[in-house]
C-alpha cells in the first residue's frame, strides 16, 4: 500500500508555544508542592522515606515494571488490528522508548506521538491508524482504570448513592468506550475486550505494587490508600504538569488522605515512592532514543 501521498501530521508545536506549556507545567507542579508543603510535616515525611524498607521498595519496582510490560502487550493487539505484528520484544522495546519520552522529556514530542513517527518511517504504517491504535490501548487502560477505581470505592465509600453513581459510571464507560469502537473505529473491535481484561491485569499489578510501598513504610493494607492512588492516577493523565503528574499526584494523595482522615504526610511519601517506581522503570528507555527499538524485526 502506497502511503506517499498521506499527509504528514505537524509533530512540533512552534518553540514558543512549546517553551510556554513546558513553563505552564513547571508553574502548576511547583504551585502543587509549595500547596501540600503548607499542610504536611516534611520532617516526619523524611523520616518515613529513610526507615523505608528497601526489599520491599525492590519488589514495588519490580511490579511495576511488570505492568509495563502488560501494558505492552495490551497495545500489541491494537497494533496487530491495523496489519502491525510486531514481535512482542520488539513491540516493549518501543514501548519502553515511549516510556522515557513521556517521563523525560515533557516538553518536546510525547512518547505516543514518537511511536506513531517511528511506525510510518519504519512500515509505512498509516498516521491515522497507528494513532488510533495508541489512542484507544490508552482508553483502554483508563477504561480498567474506572472499573476497578469503582470497586475500590464500593469498599471505602459506603453510601447508597455514590455506590449506585460507581456501578453506573462502571457500566457505562465500558458500553460507551465499546460503541465507540464498534462505529468509530470497527477495526479494532476484536481486540476490545481481550485489552480490556489485560488492562485489569496491569492496574492489578499496580495495585498490588502499591501495596508492596505500604509495607515499605509499615503502613496498614488500607483500601482508602488504594482508592486514592486510582483517584490520583485518573487525574495524572491530565497533560497538566510534568512527566508522570508529577505534583498534581501529590496533591490528590495530600487531599485524599485528608478526607479518610490519614495522614498527609504519609500520603506524599507513598505517591513520591510510586512515581519513584515509574522514574526508575522509565529511565533505561533512553538506550532506545539512541537505538532503534524497531530494527531488529524480521521484515521477511
Amino acid at each position: 500500500m502506497d502511503h506517499s501521498t498521506e499527509a504528514v501530521p505537524n509533530q512540533k508545536d512552534a518553540p514558543v508555544k512549546k517553551t510556554i506549556k513546558l513553563l505552564l507545567k513547571i508553574g502548576i507542579t511547583l504551585v502543587c508542592f509549595w500547596y501540600i508543603s503548607q499542610k504536611i510535616n516534611w520532617q516526619q515525611a523524611t523520616q518515613a522515606l529513610a526507615d523505608a524498607n528497601w526489599w520491599y521498595l525492590f519488589l514495588a519496582v519490580l511490579l511495576y515494571l511488570l505492568s509495563k510490560v502488560l501494558s505492552s502487550f495490551r497495545l500489541n493487539f491494537y497494533f496487530r488490528n491495523i496489519g502491525l505484528n510486531l514481535p512482542e520484544l520488539t513491540n516493549g522495546k518501543l514501548y519502553w522508548m515511549g516510556m522515557f519520552y513521556n517521563l523525560f522529556l515533557p516538553g518536546a514530542i510525547s512518547g505516543d506521538a514518537y511511536k506513531v513517527v517511528l511506525l510510518h518511517k519504519r512500515y509505512g504504517a498509516p498516521y491515522k491508524k497507528a494513532s488510533a491504535a495508541v489512542l484507544l490501548d490508552r482508553f483502554s487502560g483508563l477504561l480498567a482504570l474506572g472499573v476497578l477505581l469503582a470497586a475500590y470505592g464500593l469498599i471505602v465509600v459506603p453510601d447508597a448513592l455514590w455506590d449506585g453513581l460507581f456501578i453506573a459510571g462502571a457500566i457505562g464507560a465500558i458500553i460507551g468506550l465499546y460503541l465507540v469502537i464498534r462505529f468509530f473505529f470497527p477495526d479494532f473491535l476484536p481486540s476490545f475486550w481481550p485489552a480490556f481484561f489485560w488492562g485489569l491485569a496491569v492496574q492489578g499489578v499496580q495495585v498490588v505494587c502499591l501495596y508492596a510501598i505500604l509495607a515499605a513504610i509499615g503502613q496498614p493494607l488500607l483500601h482508602a490508600w488504594i482508592f486514592i492512588s486510582l483517584v490520583a492516577t485518573v487525574i495524572s493523565v491530565l497533560p497538566i504538569s510534568l512527566g508522570g503528574g508529577l505534583g498534581t499526584r501529590e496533591l490528590v494523595f495530600a487531599e485524599g488522605a485528608g478526607f479518610f482522615g490519614l495522614d498527609p504526610a504519609i500520603a506524599v511519601v507513598i505517591s513520591l515512592l510510586f512515581y519513584f517506581c515509574n522514574l526508575v522503570t522509565s529511565v533505561w528507555g533512553v538506550y532506545y532514543t539512541f537505538h532503534d527499538p524497531l530494527v531488529d524485526r524480521n521484515t521477511d
